[in-house]
């Protein structure tokens, strides 16, 4: 058996490792629709709030949580994908040591 087949997998990691930096320079681009919602409902209070010139402490904390939640998702997502490449690779190395180690075993 030669190397486990990881190309399906080694192109979802990028994808994610391209959300998580987005989502860490506040792109939008790869939010869910919940959490599009509830940054632009927290942008929409903290300008309303501005608006009439009162605080946007709680905006500000909403909109901050909103972020550090989409950037969890991605980064379990993330995590999730490459233990299961490394489970994939592992196998594919047990497979191919106990192959190894039949064909030794014998005489010929």
């Amino acid at each position: 058996m030669g190397k486990p087949n990881t190309r399906r997998l080694d192109r979802a990691i990028q994808e994610a490792t391209r959300k998580l930096s987005a989502v860490r320079e506040r792109q939008m681009w790869p939010l869910s629709g919940p959490e599009r919602r509830a940054v632009l409902a927290a942008l929409t209070g903290g300008s309303y709030k501005t608006i009439r010139g009162k605080s946007t402490a709680r905006a500000d904390q909403r909109l901050e949580a909103a972020w550090s939640a989409a950037e969890t998702r991605l980064i379990a997502e993330l995590t999730a994908m490459q233990i299961e490449r490394q489970r994939l690779v592992r196998e594919a190395a047990r497979e191919k040591a106990a192959k190894t180690a039949k064909k030794s075993s014998g005489w010929w």
